[in-house]
């Protein structure tokens, strides 16, 4: 089967545009493209997702599977491991690594429970 070649149909649209209107065009196009992900990513996260943004964030592996189980067991998996973690230490006027360090020893989750209470999600 030979596809029918079209281009000269399907291309009327762009023939009169200048190489700036074509980039803004194509920029456009690829933004409508990569919406969905994006979104997808602020509402959809996964334990091994939030590990990860926390080994990012200087934790070993060892430390970001506690947090993740807290957040988990607390339900505050929605907003994010990471962003608890900064959260906390924001709210309590600490550095990111001892807050999660706390956390990981099973102090402060009422704190960081508190911060979220009412989705609060800032």
């Amino acid at each position: 089967m030979k596809r029918e070649d079209d281009f000269n149909d399907r291309h009327l649209h762009l023939k009169d545009l200048t190489d700036e209107q074509l980039e803004a065009r194509f920029w456009e196009l690829a933004n409508k493209l990569v919406d969905p992900l994006l979104e997808m990513g602020r509402e959809y996260t996964s334990p091994a997702i939030e590990r990860s943004v926390l080994l990012r964030m200087g934790f070993s592996s060892i430390e970001a599977k506690a947090i993740v189980e807290g957040c988990v067991e607390r339900s505050l998996m929605c907003y994010g491991a990471g962003n608890v973690v900064y959260r906390l230490a924001k709210a309590k006027g600490m550095e990111i690594r001892p807050a999660g360090l706390e956390l990981v020893e099973g102090r402060l989750w009422d704190d960081a429970a508190e911060l979220f209470k009412g989705g609060n999600e800032e």
